[in-house]
């Protein structure tokens, strides 16, 4: 009963950690292909800004750009099926891999849009950067995580720490030194 409990939590945490890193990449890809095109060339449609790129021979590259912010996705799919149908996650280690797909996703952001950013500064002589604050919030997201991610994982150190007396990282007792 107890297994299968925590085997409902893991699968849940796995779910909602799926949900929230597939959610960053598709804002991620909203903000990168439609969003910041529409802010950098204000008063044209996206179909214009995709022509006038292109005869620029500067084209967007939307497609890198989603399959690139698609591996994300792809992981933490990864990640739920190990957790649904395999028994390798506890759920703090589940929380982490997830806060470590969404701290990866500035990244994997800056990445994303350095091609369609610089095709939107060559080809209407602006910057290369973000033009909305869309970026700006997904950056804070992914610093947050980060930072969950070091909190939870010394917290989990320190239990383990102190389940085994004391311990070094891999639980092995100290040793005095002579």
């Amino acid at each position: 009963m107890v297994q299968t409990q925590e085997k409902i939590r893991v699968s849940l945490t796995a779910l909602a950690g799926t949900v929230l890193v597939t959610a960053y990449a598709v804002a991620a890809a909203a903000i990168i292909v439609v969003l910041n095109p529409l802010a950098a060339a204000p008063g044209r449609t996206l179909d214009e800004i995709i022509a006038e790129t292109e005869a620029a021979r500067q084209p967007l590259g939307q497609e890198f750009t989603i399959g690139l912010l698609s591996v994300g996705v792809v992981l933490a799919l990864l990640v739920l099926a190990i957790a649904v149908f395999g028994s390798a996650f506890s759920v703090r280690a589940t929380v982490l891999t997830y806060l470590a797909l969404l701290a990866a996703g500035a990244p994997a952001y800056w990445i994303a849009s350095f091609t369609p950013g610089m095709s939107l500064a060559d080809t209407y002589d602006t910057s290369g950067g973000d033009h909305t604050p869309w970026g700006a919030v997904l950056f804070g997201i992914s610093a947050v995580a980060a930072l969950a991610l070091f909190v939870v994982g010394v917290t989990a150190i320190a239990r383990a720490s102190e389940r085994s007396g004391s311990a070094g990282l891999d639980g092995t007792p100290y040793a005095p030194t002579p």
